[in-house]
């Protein structure tokens, strides 16, 4: 499946992934391939990109912001984000 994340200022991430674990409002959960189409607020916390399904990943701190996914995409708009 195909991740973008994005703030304001520019690209964070883009690629194909394996999943991708999101900090919604109410509590995390997992995007993993085929997903049903969503629409979420994020709130405050991580993102863990699964780059594959061997463990490697990449993790993010946000500060909230939103996530589609929509025909094996997920777009997640971040209002600041730091690699760490």
């Amino acid at each position: 499946m195909e991740l973008e994340i994005l703030t304001p200022e520019r690209k964070l991430f883009s690629g194909e992934v394996y999943g991708v674990q999101l900090p919604g409002i109410t509590g995390s959960f997992e995007i993993l391939d085929k997903h049903a189409p969503l629409v979420s607020a994020l709130g405050s916390g991580k993102i863990k990109v699964l780059k594959d399904k061997t463990g490697t990943t990449i993790l993010y701190n946000i500060n909230g912001g939103f996530a589609e996914v929509l025909n094996n995409k997920v777009a997640v708009l971040v209002e600041g984000a730091v690699e760490i």
